[in-house]
């Protein structure tokens, strides 16, 4: 076993891609005489496939497993399980290899059986090679349409409301009240953590309401200078500052009819809150250096990851304009706590940029697949989209491997949904009343307390730290923390 596991190693290194199969095409040869295995390994080789070569049924299903096969070359006749118990239970995997017998004169019964049973062609010893990539390369055409027809089909079935994707009982709720509150007016307040797809939701309430045909205006709060942030909303007359040659509208006036969607309101300085609330009153704005006001006609959604409760008894966020808002609140889960909706996310993803990017990946192999589940994803799905994006960069194969995703994801592997307290549950005390903590040392008490959160589970820590497994041993080896006291 070992010297077959070294040798194929070295044969699936080879690559080909002059030939007629492409490197994303992998093939399991299964032959228990040496000398033919050796034959078949070169002659597919040379086509420009890589090869995984095995002796027997016992040692090919591992491999199937593992190295994932687009396609399975058999022998009937093995030692120890024969052709027929491989082929039923390669059958039985989801998006299974093609699978071509071979088979002497004598068997050709037993051939015609094994098609029956779902094999993809037959072929006769002494085998023709010609013949035999001609039929390989037809299996794997074929298996090529077939699963492109089940990822079209399958695009077209992932439930979707507008863009947002969500087959979960809690985006199902969601959908559900975002439909309610669009038929009604007045302001919309948003939760969700970053990335989990706010604007995607304000956009929903806009074309789910009658101002569908109005302008969707989103603007992100924290992303404008303070001195600007009056101009930008109301607009400014000719010369009401330095620069201010002509007037120009704001975005209320941009938003008439339609909806102003306010991503990070928390971070509006209190002067801009205080007009907020009054055009949200009385419909009214004043541009900056004009005497004139404007009446404008404008649904605002607002969205923030932060507590506004917590940040009105801070005193940073008006309370009259709290409750002004808070009349239609929405939450969005994350999507640690909407896990059934991942896999058609991370399809939904893999699509589009499988064709942004000219490839022909069309799926996920069941070790990245489990990798994906099993991490707590802090960034929601945007974080899931760029994870997506950079596996499809550099896939190599028809498939994502777990090679493909990134560092973090594959160093969070076994890991359970983060639990919503541990990110706000901060090490006491990280100042002290006596002097004013280091940097590293605040990172490194940080570092303990979260290993204390997660029991020593060293892999579910690097990845709510954000850090690969590498890094996180460093911070140990400072910490001069025994490798007893931290779990795998």
């Amino acid at each position: 076993m070992a010297r077959l596991e070294t040798e194929s190693m070295n044969e699936t290194e080879t690559d080909h891609s002059s030939g007629a199969g492409t490197a994303a095409e992998r093939i399991l040869v299964v032959e228990d005489d040496e000398q033919l295995r050796k034959m078949l390994t070169q002659e597919v080789q040379e086509a420009g496939y890589r090869v995984h070569a095995v002796a027997s049924a016992e040692e090919a299903l591992p491999a199937v497993g593992q190295w994932h096969p687009d396609l399975v070359i058999s022998d009937l006749r093995l030692p120890g399980n024969d052709g027929f118990s491989l082929l039923k239970e390669v059958r039985t995997r989801a998006q299974p290899p093609c699978f071509l017998v071979i088979t002497a004169f004598g068997t050709i019964p037993e051939a015609v059986e094994a098609l029956k049973s779902g094999a993809d062609n037959f072929l006769t010893k002494p085998l023709d090679f010609d013949h035999l990539l001609l039929c390989l390369e037809r299996a794997l055409e074929v298996r090529r349409l077939r699963l492109e027809v089940e990822h079209f089909r399958s695009s077209q079935r992932t439930p979707r409301f507008h863009d947002i994707v969500g087959a979960s009982k809690p985006m199902q709720k969601l959908f559900y009240q975002i439909q309610q509150i669009a038929k009604a007016s007045g302001p919309v307040m948003i939760y969700g953590e970053s990335g989990s797809g706010k604007e995607l939701v304000a956009e929903a309430i806009h074309r789910e309401s009658d101002r569908r045909d109005g302008q969707f205006v989103p603007v992100n709060c924290a992303g404008i200078p303070e001195n600007l942030l009056e101009s930008e909303f109301f607009g400014h007359a000719a010369g009401a500052f330095t620069g201010a040659q002509k007037a120009k509208k704001g975005l209320f006036e941009e938003a008439h009819k339609g909806v102003l969607f306010l991503d990070e309101v928390a971070e509006l300085p209190q002067s801009l809150q205080a007009k907020l609330l009054r055009v949200l009153q009385d419909g009214r704005i004043r541009p900056v250096g004009s005497n004139q006001e404007k009446t404008v006609d404008v649904r605002v959604v607002v969205a923030t990851h932060r507590d506004l409760q917590k940040a009105v008894s801070a005193g940073s966020f008006r309370e009259d304009l709290y409750f002004r808002l808070e009349t239609f609140m929405l939450t969005i889960p994350p999507l640690r706590k909407r896990k059934d909706d991942l896999e058609l996310l991370a399809v939904r993803f893999l699509s589009q940029y499988s064709r942004e990017l000219g490839k022909n990946v069309r799926g996920f192999s069941s070790e990245a697949l489990d990798l994906l589940r099993n991490y707590a994803f802090p960034g929601n799905v945007r974080e899931l989209q760029n994870a997506i994006k950079r596996a499809a960069t550099f896939c190599e194969d028809s498939s994502v491997r777990a090679e493909d995703l990134p560092e973090r994801i594959r160093g969070g592997s076994a890991i359970p949904a983060a639990p919503d307290d541990v990110s706000r549950s901060l090490p006491v005390p990280l100042v002290d009343d006596q002097r004013i903590a280091p940097l590293e040392e605040l990172k490194l008490r940080y570092v303990r307390h979260v290993l204390d959160q997660c029991h020593g589970n060293k892999r579910r820590a690097a990845a709510l730290l954000g850090i690969g497994r590498r890094t996180l041993y460093e911070y140990l080896k400072k910490l001069d923390l025994p490798d007893g006291e931290a779990s795998e």
